[in-house]
């Protein structure tokens, strides 16, 4: 028995990664040193697969009250698969300021957008449009919610804390699950959220999800673009935190092929006419226009065209099927969710369970602004 519990052992610190065994009281000893007033401010931005991350730190003399006091800033695009190596520089255009979890006050996180050399938004910088959008449609005071699912992997590609050959218990004790047998990686969990708050992210809570080592955090309600700039980054903060645990966050809607459920970014939306009395009527009529651009919000609910989500929107595994539109009272099997509360009360809110969990929240937002209340027949919305 004991030979076994080495072994174990052995295997599970062999999926973790080798920079996250280094010796965390000799880094604190750094971090805990005083900067002399000055400010470090990392900038974070979206790569040229429209799914990555990247992020590089710079120092300000003083620090930054307000994004205005942020300068912008620039990076090597050959090197993120937004340029030519001929002509490679990229702005990083400063658009919204969080406190730093990480190196904490007075440091600050800067998402940014993306232009190219010629100042126009890089191919996967979709926040300038959604922003145009949401300007467009203010005075509907539109609220999302987004419920961002993902898996936790270890640095060989399996997911943490699975048998090593074969897999875990079928699918049952693990959704809001506790105990050390049917929840895997909880520290991270509770970092991440601390994270997120101690940041200033709208975060709204953290759950366990249905297969095991899969977990979901939700950020809202927030207003118009600044849904999409909360989500982004708490992906960056989860994706930090688990790089300091040694174990990698996935995204993948459909991440473990089999009798295992995938992972998406349900997406919550409530306008004012939707919250006030009587309400239940502007859903309705927000999931009929929804109804008949089923095909183009698929495009656009994960970045490739529909390709990823069709691995996971099979109508199995509390998913309906990419094919067909439905909407339902408390259906989790449909296309469009009322929440039974909703129904009961006449007024709130509506669920799209379509999204993929790696979709650009800018772009997701975007088209369901414009299909409920733009009215702009033939329109794509991955335009």
């Amino acid at each position: 028995m004991l030979d076994y519990k080495l072994h174990s052992h052995t295997v599970s610190m062999a999926s973790v990664s080798l920079s996250s065994h280094l010796d965390k009281a000799v880094r604190q000893q750094y971090m805990s040193l005083p900067q002399g007033g000055r400010c470090q401010v990392t900038y974070i931005w979206i790569d040229g697969t429209g799914e990555g991350l990247r992020n590089k730190t710079r120092t300000l003399d003083s620090e930054p009250s307000s994004i205005d006091d942020i300068p912008e800033w620039n990076f090597d695009g050959s090197s993120t698969y937004q340029a030519e190596g001929s002509n490679s520089d990229m702005y990083l255009i400063p658009v919204r300021m969080f406190r730093d979890p990480v190196s904490l006050d007075p440091n600050k996180l800067v998402l940014c957008e993306v232009l190219k050399y010629n100042r126009l938004p890089a191919e996967t910088n979709h926040r300038v449009a959604c922003r145009d959008v949401m300007e467009e449609i203010k005075e509907h005071c539109i609220w999302f919610g987004m419920e961002q699912e993902y898996t936790l992997f270890g640095i060989d590609g399996h997911p943490y804390s699975w048998p090593t050959n074969g897999f875990p218990k079928p699918q049952g004790p693990f959704y809001c699950g506790v105990g050390a047998d049917c929840a895997f990686g909880r520290d991270i969990v509770e970092c991440h959220y601390k994270a997120c708050l101690y940041a200033g992210v709208n975060i709204y809570g953290t759950n366990a999800e249905v297969m095991p080592s899969q977990w979901e955090f939700q950020v809202g309600p927030c207003e118009g673009i600044e849904m999409g700039d909360h989500l982004w980054v708490a992906r960056f903060l989860l994706h930090r935190v688990c790089e300091d645990f040694g174990v990698v966050a996935s995204l993948d809607p459909k991440p473990m092929e089999g009798n295992w459920n995938g992972a998406g970014c349900h997406t919550n939306v409530s306008t004012k006419q939707m919250r006030e009395a009587g309400g239940l009527h502007y859903i309705e009529q927000a999931i009929e226009k929804l109804s008949k651009k089923h095909s183009q919000h698929i495009r656009v609910y994960d970045p490739h065209g529909g390709v990823d989500n069709k691995r996971r929107l099979t109508g199995l595994h509390e998913t309906s099927s990419i094919e067909d539109f439905s909407a339902g009272v408390a259906n989790r099997s449909a296309s469009i969710r009322i929440p039974r509360q909703v129904g009961q009360e006449q007024k709130g809110y509506f669920e799209d369970r379509r999204p993929a969990a790696n979709c650009d929240p800018y772009i997701v937002t975007k088209a369901i602004a414009t299909t409920c209340l733009l009215n702009l027949e033939g329109a794509e919305e991955s335009k």
